[in-house]
């Protein structure tokens, strides 16, 4: 039986999308090639909100998290992590012997303004790694109040990953002043996984550029070569997946028919539907509501019930929500709300789970 995946990744996809991805195979050193990844590299300049160049991989977006932070680092990094995925950053770095420090926020909570402040007017670093939206935590950062100290400190490039929540949540890209902003295509894009998609300013292309080994296959300005500066254009180095691209350019076009302000709607009435009832039979794990993620929410487990078991009944039913993460598996549980879900989903999927544990 097939599972509704209400969990943080890979999320349900809808039949027409993986239609589009049984598109008839075309060479990828073509114009009609270009033509398609062009076409969906404009298509999400609309999503991300940004004039920058688009770049896609063929990867997972932790691959862009390698490739931007090992491309962009001359001097060291700075991670702020709320959670495993902001953890992520500072292992990329260590593991590629990128000179790197990490702070990580208490328990629940965001990095707040004064943070970035503290660590950004030493002057030891030339990139810093924020995370938009985390998963494990249920935790979604003030980006908005951190630009304005980052913007204080323009030989920073900032690096923000946006894999959960782009899609799902309007991420002024350009305004807020990031230099790389990354995201994948199996979270609130609503795709099969395999595609990372990330913006990359000019800043962060001629910092890249003084930069020695990069790598190769994600490296940005290999990368960047193949898109904006050899003919014929948006042609990339590797073989890129293009069956992706069929899949993106069709939801680019739902998404523009939906209408990506009225996306944005959908996912923040899902978001509040969700932590209301969380609130009222559970508690949200966040510390404050203001840090709720608007694509998944996290639960705090106050009723000690087995989230295991939950799963396993609401997998005879075709539903699937997700533990907890890492250390806190059974201490919380998780529910996603992006992509193509509605309020029709969230409502049938916490009813059962209200059926289950017979919550009154």
């Amino acid at each position: 039986m097939h599972k509704k995946l209400f969990v943080p990744g890979p999320i349900e996809v809808a039949d027409d999308v993986l239609a589009a991805m049984s598109t008839p195979m075309i060479y990828h050193r073509t114009k009609e090639a270009s033509a398609l990844q062009a076409e969906c590299a404009e298509g999400m300049k609309k999503i991300m909100l940004t004039s920058n160049t688009i770049l896609f991989s063929t990867s997972s977006g932790t691959g862009l998290m390698e490739g931007s932070i090992r491309s962009c680092t001359s001097k060291r990094a700075i991670v702020f992590s709320v959670g495993a995925f902001g953890k992520r950053w500072y292992e990329i770095a260590v593991g590629n012997g990128i000179p790197a420090d990490i702070y990580t926020a208490p328990s629940g909570e965001a990095i707040s303004p004064e943070i970035v402040e503290e660590y950004l007017s030493t002057g030891k670093y030339d990139v810093m790694t924020i995370t938009h939206n985390e998963t494990s935590t249920g935790i979604m950062n003030p980006v908005a109040d951190l630009a304005r100290v980052w913007k204080k400190y323009p030989d920073v490039i900032v690096l923000m990953d946006c894999v959960s929540s782009m899609g799902g949540v309007k991420i002024e890209t350009d305004a807020l002043g990031v230099d790389v902003c990354l995201t994948s295509s199996q979270k609130a894009l609503g795709l099969p996984p395999g595609l990372a998609i990330c913006s990359v300013s000019n800043k962060a292309i001629e910092k890249a550029r003084t930069v020695k080994n990069r790598g190769y296959y994600f490296d940005l300005i290999e990368l960047y070569k193949y898109v904006a500066e050899k003919e014929p254009y948006n042609q990339y180095p590797s073989t890129p997946s293009l069956s992706h691209y069929y899949a993106l350019q069709h939801q680019l076009k739902k998404i523009e028919k939906e209408g990506i302000e009225k996306r944005w709607e959908r996912h923040q009435q899902m978001a509040e539907y969700t932590r209301n009832w969380a609130k009222k039979y559970f508690e949200l794990y966040p510390k404050k509501e203001q840090w709720c993620s608007v694509t998944l929410t996290t639960i705090s487990n106050t009723r000690n019930l087995s989230v295991k078991g939950l799963n396993e009944e609401l997998g005879k039913r075709g539903f699937m929500i997700s533990n907890g993460y890492g250390d806190l598996k059974e201490k919380t549980f998780r529910i996603a709300h992006m992509g193509d879900f509605t309020l029709k989903d969230i409502e049938e999927v916490i009813g059962h789970i209200e059926d289950i544990w017979n919550l009154k």
